[in-house]
């Protein structure tokens, strides 16, 4: 089938790159020029393991390009997905302006043929009748156009015909070729059969599981909604998981006072197959570009429509609380942390992407500055790219002894898997104070403290 994906960051990447991959034909706009540039000479603008490779494959078969036209990319796809960004403003609502100029832009070069457009993007619900509405404003600004100033009559008379579906993505970063081809499930969410068949048709490869790496698997379900209904699918699936994140950490809280490891609570509960072990490890809290913003959406959203989502608020609260949490370890072991040095194993947000957005080390950095301390980091990927360059407040070392060098106390804030691999033992000699907060309770403590270094971690 012929694509087009507006929009190449981590979702729009990697859905183009993979949908190509599969048979599919893909153009990918973006209207950044130099990051066209860089993806039009088989470079990802993101590290994402497995994406660099697939996306010089597919474009040595000549499946996928990239381009800045928008019109290229519409005139060429039947199936438009916008997979643009849409951050939080200080609101806590979703900023929609990049989806409604995306929208709009379609519009205005729709050029006949069925289309079927796609929100990939995490909208607020109800965004698809919202869409629909954006892009038949676009066709009316383009019908408008006197026929003398270039445009065809037979252009202006267009009929618009297309659909607009949502197609939410639940990909985690750090494992988003993976997920894409091995998903838990499919939502679509339309009101047009012809829509629906023509999306079913696009991911059958995906749900026959011909690109699993169990392809004994049954097949992925596709659940089919109301427009509404998948818009909320999105959101609910990130809220939960951030709610049974922060109620992890809270229950970590608890165990400190009261003498329990939150990690053989975590497990015992986690074999209770309504609960389940996965996101119930306790640590420094949740970050990145979608937890923080779509709860916080949802909980707008609730306020908008006379609606206090309280639980969801707590959610939040516990996880803004939970991130500094690290730093009161800190002042327990080392009490002033004036003109003491501090270093972060660890900056992005989670391990095997280079996302830095809403990073807990962020929240971190900025405190420890504000207190006096000198603080130093090290990461797989941040010290290697040069992205550390960036950062205000912090000395990005390029290994760990280095970080270690002088130190009082070492902040496990990643859980890379290279960090259970370390010296620990030389660092420790390499320390002021062999000192570590596992902030992620990652590390085996008794190798830890073997190595020379007084162990603390969260709820243990």
């Amino acid at each position: 089938m012929r694509v087009c994906v507006i929009g190449t960051g981590y979702v729009g990447l990697v859905t183009g790159v993979c949908l190509s991959h599969i048979g599919h034909e893909v153009i990918c706009v973006d209207n950044n020029a130099e990051k066209v540039k860089l993806m039009q000479s088989g470079q990802s603008p993101i590290y994402e393991p497995g994406l660099s490779e697939i996306m010089q494959s597919s474009m040595a078969s000549g499946r996928l390009s990239f381009t800045t036209d928008l019109g290229k990319g519409v005139n060429h796809g039947d199936i438009l997905f916008i997979a643009v960004g849409t951050p939080p403003l200080p609101t806590g609502e979703s900023d929609t302006r990049y989806v409604e100029a995306v929208a709009r832009g379609i519009g205005e070069n729709l050029n006949g043929g069925y289309k079927v457009i796609v929100n990939k993007s995490t909208v607020p619900i109800g965004s698809g009748d919202w869409v629909r509405m954006i892009v038949l404003d676009g066709i009316a600004e383009r019908q408008r156009v006197p026929v003398g100033a270039g445009v065809s009559a037979a252009a202006n008379s267009i009929e618009a015909q297309f659909d607009v579906v949502s197609n939410p993505e639940f990909l985690r970063e750090g494992s988003a070729v993976y997920d894409t081809f091995n998903p838990d499930r499919i939502v679509l969410g339309g009101s047009n059969p012809k829509a629906i068949a023509m999306m079913k048709e696009l991911y059958e490869p995906i749900v026959e599981r011909q690109f699993s790496e169990d392809t004994s698997l049954p097949t992925v379900p596709v659940l089919v909604t109301d427009l509404s209904s998948a818009e909320m699918v999105k959101y609910a699936s990130n809220a939960f998981l951030a709610t049974k994140i922060s109620f992890i950490n809270e229950v970590a809280n608890i165990c400190d006072r009261v003498g329990a490891d939150v990690t053989q609570v975590a497990q015992g509960i986690g074999l209770d197959s309504r609960i389940g072990n996965k996101f119930l490890q306790a640590g420094i809290g949740w970050g990145g570009s979608c937890f923080p913003k779509d709860v916080s959406a949802l909980v707008h959203t609730a306020d908008d429509y006379g609606y206090e989502a309280e639980l969801l608020k707590a959610t939040i609260n516990v996880n803004d609380r939970q991130r500094l949490l690290s730093l009161e370890k800190l002042q327990q072991v080392l009490k002033i942390l004036k003109g003491k040095t501090v270093g972060l194993l660890g900056l992005t947000f989670k391990p095997d992407t280079d996302d830095m957005r809403d990073a807990p080390a962020l929240v971190l950095i900025e405190h420890l500055n504000r207190l006096g301390a000198k603080v130093k980091a090290f990461d797989p990927i941040v010290s290697q790219s040069g992205i550390g360059s960036g950062l205000s407040g912090v000395i990005v070392e390029t290994d760990p002894e280095r970080l270690a060098d002088g130190c009082d106390a070492l902040v496990l804030v990643t859980d890379w898997k290279q960090f259970k691999e370390l010296d620990y033992a030389k660092m420790a000699g390499l320390m002021h104070t062999p000192i570590l907060i596992d902030g992620r309770n990652y590390l085996d403590q008794a190798e830890i403290e073997t190595a020379g270094f007084r162990y603390v971690g969260i709820g243990r």
